[in-house]
């Protein structure tokens, strides 16, 4: 597989699910490494993954290489900041007001055989542009420290200090909440 692969930008749908699990799975216990302890990679999963209410939604985008899922994110219009469907965050459907809340960028995972090809902004020049779309200015999310340097130079900036988000058995993953202007 070389530099110059053609991707292919598609919306997810749920019947992506099993094959985005895969890519999520490989994603968390590879790309973490150099940040997080194997206990907290463990966790990760019980505090990241996909929430298929983005699915659902259709704010959840795919870049395909042929058949093959290269890398996934999406933006919510809904109050969840961050979590997926096994995680133990709470689940928040409530709609956000374009007018004053800002679109959560949210599920963010590039499969490792694609990393460091640009596949992290595309996917989040697709969300930015679909939030505008929907009439948001700004947008959220909470960032893993893996993802904080590409958010970082996306124009992302840190909301607040990292917090320390904690899994079932008590083990605890750091996250960033990062913000951007949309205008």
């Amino acid at each position: 597989m070389g530099q110059d692969v053609k991707l292919t930008p598609r919306t997810a749908t749920i019947d992506d699910l099993d094959a985005l699990k895969i890519t999520i799975r490989r994603a968390i216990d590879q790309l973490q490494s150099g940040f997080l302890t194997p206990d907290q990679i463990r966790a990760s999963h019980q505090v990241m993954g996909l929430d298929t209410q983005l699915l659902r939604d259709g704010t959840y985008f795919m870049l395909l290489d042929g058949d093959t899922i290269a890398g996934c994110g999406g933006w919510s219009y809904r109050k969840t900041l961050f979590g997926g469907d096994a995680s133990i965050v709470a689940r928040e459907p409530e709609r956000l007001d374009p007018a004053i809340d800002a679109a959560r960028i949210r599920a963010m995972y590039t499969d490792p055989g694609y990393v460091r090809r640009g596949l992290g902004r595309m996917i989040l020049d697709l969300c930015e542009s679909a939030a505008r779309t929907a009439g948001f200015v700004r947008s959220e999310m909470m960032a893993t420290l893996a993802g904080e340097p590409l958010y970082t130079a996306c124009g992302y900036r840190r909301l607040e200090a990292p917090i320390a988000a904690a899994a079932a058995d008590g083990v605890s993953v750091p996250l960033v909440r990062m913000g951007k202007s949309l205008q």
